[in-house]
């Protein structure tokens, strides 16, 4: 699953490097929320997760490490696309909180799920060291 965080991390920084420039350019900050949720939660949560995966964790196509990874990313896309929405004024505020709410809880327990996959790989992890 390293590649797959790592490639999601990228087209989120690719995201919120192109909505970070249309803001400057149009002079126009009213999504710096949703930029830095972008950029936060979407390219460095998920580059994180793909550096776990890489260094850490051995299962990485086990069912935990997939949807952990089916969490993260849909509870963050529907976040981002919500804040979006808000604050670009699209759709009211009101609208959008329990999508908020859920895809925040979501973000939460795919959090949640990266620490018990790292948690059950770190005995292993500790015993290899020690073997050699």
């Amino acid at each position: 699953m390293d590649r797959q965080h790592i490639s999601c991390a990228l087209a989120y920084a690719t995201l919120g490097l192109v909505l970070g420039i249309f803001m400057a350019a149009s002079h126009d900050h009213g999504q710096m929320v949703t930029h830095a949720h972008i950029m936060l939660l979407g390219f460095v949560l998920s580059f994180i997760y793909g550096v776990m995966h890489r260094l850490w964790l051995h299962n990485s196509r086990g069912a935990l490490a997939i949807l952990q990874f089916c969490l993260h990313q849909i509870g963050s896309l529907v976040l981002l696309v919500s804040l979006f929405l808000m604050y670009g004024k699209i759709l009211d505020a009101q609208l959008l909180e329990p999508l908020l709410a859920l895809s925040s809880i979501t973000v939460l327990v795919g959090l949640i799920l990266m620490i018990v996959l790292f948690l059950k790989n770190a005995p292993a992890q500790s015993a290899q060291h020690t073997e050699n």
